[in-house]
């Protein structure tokens, strides 16, 4: 099992990369982001990860970077902050979990080892969902709305492959948040509407017919129709 480390602090570096070596993981380690990116190929490591700040280029500028050549190899953010932007930052380019410093050297090995066995079952997806005019390619990560492609967020893909999975049944915004981020995080309704928004702007907003819903009260849906 390979790892990609990066954090720029060298004792912290050297703890998890000889914790690592006990689990028998090798672990390669980088102390500035730009080098990481640099040198970053493909699909090469098992598993990534990335401390917010470090010299060069942010932990999440490096993600948002890695997950424009590598959708699928899952990504650890770490950081000294616990401030919510910084999660949904973090989700939003790309990250699949996210760990406060300081942490246990177990607790980093057990949110590994959910990610290594969620990458390792097969995803049954369909090829391709239509909805009206909107076409969503699960396998390739794209949408398009009228033949044109609309560049979504990790993060606002996933929250269109929720919707879409639906097909039309009305979600609640708790049932969006608990699937949007597999990891239970602090967050407020508002939050949902956020994204729900950024994803109407993109979808919808040029186009006559609508296909984000809202039945008040209720939560959120994907149609044509009302």
């Amino acid at each position: 099992m390979k790892i990609l480390l990066l954090e720029d602090d060298f004792t912290l570096s050297k703890e998890i990369s000889a914790f690592f070596t006990t689990k028998e993981f090798e672990c390669i380690p980088y102390y500035d982001g730009s080098l990481l990116l640099k040198k970053y190929f493909p699909y090469e490591y098992d598993l990534i990860i990335l401390d917010i700040n470090v010299p060069g280029t942010n932990g999440i500028d490096v993600c948002k970077g890695i997950r424009e050549v590598d959708k699928k190899t899952p990504i650890i953010m770490l950081t000294a902050f616990s401030e919510i932007e910084d999660k949904l930052a973090s989700f939003d380019n790309g990250a699949d979990d996210y760990l406060v410093k300081p942490f246990h050297f177990d607790e980093l090995y057990a949110r590994i080892l959910s990610l290594l066995r969620r990458k390792e079952i097969p995803q049954q997806t369909e090829k391709k969902i239509i909805i009206e005019d909107l076409e969503i390619l699960e396998e390739e990560m794209k949408v398009f709305r009228s033949g044109e492609e609309v560049k979504l967020t990790p993060k606002e893909f996933k929250l269109i492959l929720i919707l879409a999975h639906a097909k039309g049944k009305v979600l609640s915004k708790q049932f969006i948040a608990d699937k949007l981020w597999d990891y239970h995080i602090e967050t407020n309704q508002n939050t949902i509407e956020v994204y729900i928004n950024f994803l109407r702007k993109k979808i919808d907003k040029d186009h006559e017919i609508k296909l984000i819903r809202t039945k008040i009260g209720y939560g959120y849906y994907l149609s044509s129709e009302e």
